[in-house]
């Protein structure tokens, strides 16, 4: 492994950009970047859980450690989830480095009610932070490297999205959330294919690990492991595959979507085609029931829902 800012490592002469970096996960992601030879951007806002402003931004405490390892850092604090916010994200990235190679989407909030009590002001935060805050980033970084594909400039441009387990099964109170997440692995399809042509590969993770998004839902299963056992919630857990995907190793890789959580890494296969059946003609509805339980009759249940209780 290289150190920071060597000339070694998996992501040297990489620029990274990870929003919400200042704690968690993006900490976690903006730090293994630096000890594998990126230059990163660590973006955080520095609001509390709800979203609402906190004290202060981390992220320069981000860049500090980054720095007193012997990396290169800068801080953004702009909010992503704006065009002007988005935008001087990568302008940022280019102003400090002169390039920009990796984007990773990681900035979120919770506002979880269970639907009947869910406002709309919950509703349209949730979606602001998570699913606008990772479009308008993408916009803007797909932008740049489309123009530098079309001026004959090589592009190897990684994204890497980070949607949830909630995204892929749904989470009880969580119906903001879990809507914003599935439609984060909706964008990343779209992008994977609309930015294939220009260099640009985007995938998604789903992970689990002990974060302040996580550590009230599942206090129990998150909690701290004895000293000196493996604690398979740490964020640090994660990152080392969100590594890969943005570095040059993952060459041909983009479209797919990686469920991450201790030591299992699960590449997640998403919606098939299942049993079928065409009469070439329009079904009467019973005719159209009797058929379509059939057809669940030789399709396998799907995973429940998290915190429905079914087991």
């Amino acid at each position: 492994m290289g150190g920071p800012g060597g000339s070694g490592g998996l992501a040297a002469g990489r620029v990274v950009v990870v929003t919400g970096a200042g704690r968690g996960l993006g900490r976690a992601h903006a730090l293994a970047f630096a000890a594998e030879g990126a230059r990163v951007v660590v973006n955080d806002l520095g609001v509390g859980l709800d979203g609402l402003p906190g004290e202060d931004s981390p992220a320069l405490r981000v860049v500090a450690e980054i720095r007193d390892l012997g990396g290169e850092a800068v801080a953004h604090g702009g909010d992503i989830a704006t065009p002007e916010g988005a935008a001087s994200l990568v302008d940022r990235a280019l102003s400090a480095f002169g390039r920009l190679d990796t984007l990773v989407n990681n900035a979120g909030f919770l506002r979880d009610r269970m639907l009947v009590n869910l406002e709309e002001a919950d509703w349209d935060a949730v979606m602001r932070v998570h699913l606008k805050g990772h479009f308008l980033p993408l916009k803007y970084a797909a932008a740049h490297w489309r123009a530098e594909a079309k001026a004959g400039r090589g592009v190897a441009a990684r994204v890497v999205n980070t949607s949830s387990g909630a995204g892929l099964l749904g989470s009880v109170g969580q119906g903001n959330y879990s809507a914003a997440k599935a439609g984060i692995l909706g964008l990343t399809l779209v992008a994977a294919a609309e930015m294939g042509r220009y260099g640009v590969q985007v995938n998604a993770i789903a992970p689990a690990a002990r974060t302040r998004m996580t550590e009230r839902a599942f206090a129990d299963a998150m909690a701290a492991p004895a000293r000196g056992a493996f604690d398979a919630m740490a964020p640090e857990n994660v990152s080392p595959l969100v590594v890969w995907l943005g570095s040059d190793a993952s060459a041909g890789v983009t479209g797919r979507v990686f469920e991450t959580e201790g030591g299992r890494i699960t590449v997640m296969e998403g919606w098939r085609p299942g049993p079928s059946a065409d009469r070439g003609a329009r079904w009467t509805p019973t005719e159209a029931g009797e058929t379509a339980a059939k057809l669940l009759s030789r399709s396998p249940s799907p995973h429940p829902v998290y915190g429905s209780g079914t087991p």
